[in-house]
């Protein structure tokens, strides 16, 4: 670490007669410079937290000052030191936790330096009896001793090491709660795993490539100054919009020297700001009175099921809407703009070609804006604007400031909402068809908010108040928080501007993300928004295993290789190839540098997936070690194809895995061999819940079947569409790059309901953002192409937090016959439910009528009551009856129509519906109807799910609910 050294006053000898001046008195004080000066600050501070903490040993008071240093100066800019620059207050308040370095790491740190331990036990009055050093000195003993910082050297490329840290609790009694931030350069990939702990101690473990740092934050602890960028939110902007000065205003009433710290100024649809401050600075503004919320900037990240670092090698979407997709219909929606909230896009796709298309709407009030690699010839009748956001740290990474795609998932995403036509598209071969949007007439604004920094939430609530002044339509956003990291909807930028844009008459489109299948996993779960899942389709990629006598076990994933039919490669087990000194899950998972080369190579490597690490990672490892392929055991990736590439390797399930292993282990030499992909077409089931699909229930809006669970779902496995010609660089010799691809994630299947959005809107332009939502949902699909309900990748039946009202139908929502409108008074009352009061309310939203006055009582179970195209019922226990009402508006023209009612109600819950049938005469018409949810046993032992139906000859209108008591 490091502490102050240059020009350091002190007391000084009284006879130094070289320093002293003829006529003056020897100095007492002497100013002189050196590592001499900073040592003793840091002594100092050790003897500080020596008094305050008399039992600490010197391997606490080590971290406690160490993991409390400052990485910034007072320019506000990062130190060029490691560790940082000691604190002169942070030591006495550690952040609660400390490194405790024990004797045995001390011991192994000398073990590893050479000695052995004879000269040890000489050298140490400490060592336990009976230890020894480790007899392989080959393993990095040095960077798992418990030290407050970790360096790993001579870590090749792709490789990983795994390293464990022990943290000690000082804070004192009672449960604390520890977030994680990790910082890690571009090209890395870092992560840590809890092991074990208890309140005294805590295990994790933590892989990682290159360099970068990690922090442990109490939940709710003070972070005192630290620096950073915040986002100011104000609320609505007013009629004319929000002014700029008053930004400045604010932010210069607390800001007395420093400049240039305004990011960005939000005026259209949305107040507010972002600016760099301290966090006392942003305190202070979170207490003017026009203020809602004040909050770090947080970074979203794409909804693919790859990272950012791996996207060449992905499997993330398709651009046919559905095997059964209308191209009549999805050929619609004209002069409807579509905004792209992404990575940017390829203008040079044939995808986005706008020939015969007419000229740009006059709806468009946006720009096509001219930057490096991009002009406004770039943009066409298809591609009607573009713009880019760098995030606040990206200027810094000399990120060129572009709406050009970088890195292929922006493109993906437009042209599975919007392309157009193309025939002949393929994958280096695969999935050949005619590649289409879901709405091949509507125009395409491109906001670019993604750098592989991530998606600032700065950029994406920039991007939202241009398109809210540009005039678009729809706005499709891939991308999204995971669940655990959102706790409330005012420090949510994607709920934030998805709130001021349905405001403006936008309907917004999210994904609902990748953490499933696990409940509340669910992102972008406010009600305004409508949610998307991920399902497989009908197509699968197979890549079969073949092995003894020409035994065939199918497998799922892409890869182009040969290497015969015939089963004549060794096999082996990774576990069997165990390196000496690892561990032996390490090698089991095919971890870098667990398995012994010698026993790999020339062989088909069988390694089992705990996912802790990206299966690419364990391709590499296995091709570095010249294994001639790879067979990976995986119930995850069911429709779900990984793409290898150019090496033999597949995913098979560990049912299939038993038989493999059982010749594997019965047999002297196995041999086996792995086929190239081929193409498997009218699959069944289909479509089937993707497993990475995150789940519901809601963990902030649980009264709301809504985002946590999803709305809707839609086609989101091994979608072709367009992509970026920049990473042609990592196409093999002698094929050229990709001009569509295959990739999967809730990022594919949100474009294809945006596309739907867009056509609805052709077909009904002055429809509500929530009409086209009911319509969509309430004509959604739960059967699948055998005429059986709709199962998740596992085979169990689907339930609505799988897939909220189902699978999107992209012929029923043009005619649902009745929608649900959820009105302003709804989401105004949504916030009341949740706690907000209302002159927070009236600042939020540009909506709220005089005289409006949250309800007497409000709480969160009546969330349930706001007009919403489902139904969720928490906390019913007991039996008592919980009373909802829902309306519907007629929007199947004039005329007399009757709806009977159909209830699908499970064993355990009594649900009753007044009146049982609704008549409309005429469009626009408005009936209302009430349901008694009422439990026969008490507590329900399970979340129960239902429907309700409204019913004619040619209409069905059915509402999903579900009811539970936690």
């Amino acid at each position: 670490m490091a502490a102050p050294e240059a020009n350091r006053p002190a007391a000084w000898q009284a006879n130094d007669k070289e320093l002293t001046l003829k006529g003056t008195e020897p100095p007492l004080f002497n100013v002189i410079s050196g590592t001499s000066m900073s040592c003793p600050h840091v002594s100092a501070m050790v003897a500080v937290v020596k008094s305050h903490y008399l039992s600490w040993n010197p391997s606490a008071i080590k971290p406690a000052i160490l993991t409390t240093a400052s990485q910034i100066s007072n320019m506000k800019a990062s130190r060029a030191t490691e560790l940082g620059e000691i604190s002169s207050s942070g030591p006495l308040q550690p952040a609660g936790l400390v490194y405790e370095t024990t004797t045995i790491d001390c011991l192994n740190f000398l073990c590893h330096h050479g000695n052995n331990t004879s000269t040890i036990k000489v050298t140490f009055k400490d060592v336990p009896a009976g230890f020894a050093c480790p007899k392989d000195l080959s393993v990095d003993l040095m960077s798992t001793i418990n030290y407050p910082s970790i360096a790993v050297l001579n870590l090749a490329r792709n490789q990983i090491r795994n390293i464990n840290r022990t943290l000690t609790n000082v804070a004192g009694d009672g449960a604390a709660t520890y977030s994680l931030t990790i910082e890690a350069p571009n090209g890395t990939q870092t992560g840590v795993k809890y092991m074990n702990g208890s309140l005294a101690n805590l295990l994790f473990y933590i892989y990682a490539q290159d360099g970068g740092a990690f922090s442990w934050c109490q939940s709710g602890a003070d972070e005192g100054e630290k620096d950073g960028v915040y986002i100011v939110y104000m609320g609505a902007a007013t009629a004319n919009g929000s002014s700029k000065n008053e930004h400045a205003q604010l932010l210069s009433s607390v800001l007395k020297r420093r400049k240039n710290a305004l990011v960005h100024s939000y005026e259209h649809g949305i107040s507010g700001f972002t600016a760099r401050l301290s966090a006392a600075e942003a305190q202070s503004i979170a207490k003017n009175p026009g203020v809602v919320s004040v909050f770090p900037d947080p970074v979203y990240r794409l909804h693919t099921t790859r990272s950012w670092d791996f996207l060449k090698y992905g499997t993330d979407v398709k651009i046919d809407l559905s095997p059964n997709s209308d191209s009549n219909l999805s050929s619609r929606g004209y002069d409807v703009i579509i905004g792209i909230l992404d990575t940017g896009i390829w203008p040079e796709s044939k995808s986005f070609s706008d020939k015969d298309m007419d000229p740009i709407p006059s709806s468009w009030k946006g720009t096509c804006v001219e930057a490096r690699d991009f002009n406004s010839s770039n943009c066409n009748r298809k591609i009607i604007g573009a713009r880019s956001y760098n995030g606040p740290d990206d200027d810094d990474d000399g990120l060129v400031n572009t709406p050009r795609d970088m890195n292929g998932h922006g493109t993906h995403v437009a042209s599975t909402a919007a392309g157009i036509m193309v025939p002949g598209a393929s994958y280096h071969g695969l999935a050949s068809g005619t590649a289409k949007g879901g709405s091949l007439g509507s125009r395409i604004a491109v906001y670019r908010i993604c750098t592989p920094n991530g998606c600032a939430g700065s950029s994406i609530l920039a991007a939202f108040s241009d398109a809210i002044k540009d005039g678009v339509d729809i706005l499709s956003l891939s991308l999204g928080s995971p669940a655990s990291r959102i706790s409330d909807f005012k420090e949510d930028p994607i709920a934030i501007g998805a709130f001021h844009a349905v405001e403006n008459g936008i309907t917004v489109v999210c994904s609902a993300g990748n953490d499933g299948p696990s409940e509340k996993t669910v992102s972008n779960g406010a009600p305004w928004i409508l949610t998307v899942a991920a399902t497989t389709i009908d197509r699968r990629f197979e890549s079969n295993v073949v092995f003894d006598k020409n035994k065939v076990i199918k497998g799922e994933a892409i890869n182009f290789a040969s290497i015969g039919k015939s089963p004549v490669h060794p096999l082996i087990y990774a576990k069997s190839a165990k390196k000496a000194g690892a561990d032996e899950r390490d090698a089991r998972n095919c971890y870098p540098d667990s398995m012994d080369g010698k026993k790999i190579k020339g062989k088909i490597v069988i390694c089992d997936n705990d996912e802790d690490i990206n299966s690419y990672y364990k391709m590499n490892e296995v091709r570095s070690l010249e294994g001639i392929g790879a067979v990976l055991v995986s119930d995850k990736t069911n429709g779900d194809a990984f793409d290898f590439d150019d090496f033999p390797m597949t995913v098979i399930r560990s049912k299939d895995a038993v038989e493999i292993l059982a010749y594997l282990n019965s047999t002297k030499n196995p041999v086996a061999t792995i086929l190239p992909t081929t193409v498997v077409s009218q699959y069944k089931p289909a479509p089937a819940v993707s497993y990475f699909s995150s789940r519901g229930p809601s963990s902030i809006s649980r009264n709301i079947l809504k985002a946590k669970p999803p709305d809707i779902a839609a086609p989101g496995s091994n979608i072709l569409a367009a992509w970026t010609a920049y990473d042609g660089e990592e196409t093999d010799e002698g094929r050229e790059f990709p001009k569509f691809k295959i990739m999967s994630g809730t990022s594919m299947s949100c474009p294809h309901v945006s596309g739907m959005a867009a056509v609805l809107k052709s077909h009904y332009p002055s429809w509500s953002p929530s009409a086209i939502k009911s319509a969509i949902m309430t004509t959604a699909s739960q059967i699948n192409n055998m005429k059986a309900p709709i199962t998740t990748e596992l085979g169990a039946i689907a339930t609505a937090y799988d897939y909220g009202a189902g699978e999107i139908s992209t012929n029923g929502a043009l005619q649902p016959g009745l929608v649900y409108e959820t009105t302003a008074i709804d989401y105004l009352n949504f916030l009341c439910y949740h706690g907000y009061n209302i002159s927070t309310i009236k600042v939020i939203s540009k909506d709220v009528p005089a005289g409006f006055a949250c309800p007497k009582g409000s709480e969160v179970n009546m969330i349930s009551n706001i007009n919403y195209p489902s139904i969720a019922v928490f906390n019913l226990t007991g039996k008592h009856s919980r009373n909802i009402t829902r309306t519907l508006t007629n929007v199947a023209g004039d005329g007399t129509t009757t709806y009977s009612l159909t209830i699908e109600a499970p064993t355990g819950l009594t649900v009753t519906v007044r009146p049982t049938s609704l008549q409309f005469t005429k469009n626009g018409q408005r009936l209302s109807y009430h349901i008694i949810f009422t439990p026969t046993v008490s507590p329900l032992q399970k979340d129960m799910f239902g429907s309700i139906t409204w019913t004619t000859k040619k209409f069905n209108v059915r509402t999903p609910f579900v009811a539970s008591s936690r």
